[in-house]
């Protein structure tokens, strides 16, 4: 068995995919991250093409991660705990449908448990308003253009990454410091 076999993918869905990569990328037991584009009808979509809104692609990220270190369900629970799961279409000035919540489930495991995590989190009332993440099937997954990988690492003086993501790191940290690489 090659050792890749034991790895999981999910593909998720929070608004900017700057912010959910760095998120992600300082996970123990994620081995890869990849910004991208899933659940539009373009094939092979550009960055400029996606910002329009006409293409239904959302930006999302790819995480590559080892279930013997990491669960999926953490990996939910993580997801809905560093982004606004009750915007429609939104997350913070970001507008527009390519900046929704979503998961795109890879198979009907990963959909009960999406949706298994949405009732219990929904449950526990770590939200004061609706949940509107959409849980769909995947289809496909663009990688985006080469500079948006790892974006928050490469350019962490950029003002959003100092007004957005660094906070979001800074309080993702703090509640998940027992969880970092």
């Amino acid at each position: 068995m090659d050792s890749a076999d034991k790895f999981e993918t999910a593909t998720l869905g929070g608004g900017c995919f700057w912010c959910t990569e760095a998120v992600f990328d300082e996970l123990n037991g994620v081995v890869k991250v990849e910004s991208g584009y899933s659940g539009g009808d373009v094939a092979n979509p550009t960055y400029e093409q996606v910002c329009t809104g006409r293409t239904g692609h959302a930006e999302t990220v790819q995480v590559v991660f080892n279930p013997g270190v990491i669960s999926y369900e953490d990996i939910l629970r993580i997801f809905f705990t560093t982004h606004d799961p009750t915007t429609l279409n939104r997350q913070g000035n970001d507008l527009g449908t390519q900046y929704r919540s979503v998961i795109f489930y890879h198979d009907e495991a990963q959909k009960r448990t999406a949706e298994r995590i949405i009732k219990e989190i929904t449950e526990k009332k770590i939200w004061d308003d609706p949940i509107v993440t959409q849980v769909s099937p995947f289809q496909s997954f663009y990688r985006a253009e080469e500079y948006h990988q790892d974006y928050f690492a490469n350019n962490p003086n950029h003002g959003y990454c100092r007004v957005v993501i660094a906070p979001k790191l800074a309080k993702f940290r703090k509640t998940y410091h027992d969880r970092l690489k």
